[in-house]
């Protein structure tokens, strides 16, 4: 009676086990090519750690200042990072919530922003922070994320199934600010989404590689993808300091994972009906 549910179960075990693999084998090999030279990474497929790591690190520290664009990195995408997740969750209430005059053409505004790709607004881009004075500061990718209009159409949607007019109304008559019912009542509520959409946009922002090209002209400014991009010889690359640059940038981007990924999959299923 038991073997079908099983030998389903058992199979379904092995399919996840090989896409775990599948998943973990270019993050093994990125860090083994960064134990080896250039010569062994282009002639063979490595599989065992090297003896080349010390000098694969000084070559990328005498390229670049890694840890320097490291610290940009965070410098960065931590407040753009914790400022879209608040004002969007902030504006995702508004939408969601509040009837205003010309409501559905705002929104329909947002909606017509993530439609449009980022290439085609690099020249405003530069333009804008050029007259603003903001060239060579981190200001161009923090202050965009008071406005991120993926994060504010996704979790409008979990503030409609998730938060009920009457939980507000009830709220309001105990005497609660519009203030306080947002913090402490709709923020808590609807946490897992905004926890999801604080992940995709920490990672964007930290492999953000166009935007720092442009508006950065100091080499002590370079986030990290830019900096990885320099150690790249005009004749001649050295992979084994590529690799290891690239596996020092992941390292965040892991454990945000890592610690949070149990928030990815509540806030996707927010409003599910069990």
């Amino acid at each position: 009676m038991n073997k079908k549910p099983t030998f389903s179960l058992a199979l379904m075990y092995g399919f996840l086990i090989i896409l775990l693999i599948v998943s973990l084998v270019p993050f093994y090999l990125m860090i083994i090519n960064g134990t080896h030279n250039s010569f062994d990474i282009v002639t063979k497929l490595n599989l065992l750690p090297g003896y080349s790591l010390k000098d694969n690190y000084l070559t990328m520290q005498s390229h670049v200042n890694i840890w320097r664009g490291f610290v940009n990195s965070l410098c960065i995408t931590i407040p753009y990072t914790l400022l879209s997740g608040y004002f969007g969750a902030m504006t995702a209430f508004g939408f969601a919530k509040y009837n205003f005059y010309g409501k559905k053409f705002l929104f329909g505004i947002v909606m017509a922003s993530m439609m449009i790709p980022t290439q085609v607004t690099l020249i405003g881009f530069y333009h804008l922070n050029l007259r603003l004075g903001l060239l060579n500061s981190y200001w161009p990718f923090i202050i965009p994320g008071l406005a991120n209009a993926t994060t504010v159409f996704f979790l409008r949607a979990i503030v409609v199934q998730s938060i009920s007019d009457n939980m507000l109304e009830a709220a309001r008559i105990e005497g609660c600010s519009e203030g306080y019912i947002f913090n402490h009542i709709v923020l808590p509520c609807i946490m897992p989404g905004v926890f999801t959409m604080s992940i995709f946009n920490f990672v964007a922002s930290w492999n953000n590689y166009i935007g720092p090209l442009i508006i950065m002209t100091r080499n002590e400014m370079y986030t990290m993808p830019v900096m990885i991009a320099m150690i790249k010889g005009l004749y001649l690359s050295n992979y084994g300091a590529m690799y290891l640059a690239i596996a020092i940038s992941v390292i965040p981007i892991i454990l945000v994972f890592c610690f949070f990924s149990k928030y990815i999959i509540n806030g996707l299923t927010v409003g599910v009906d069990k």
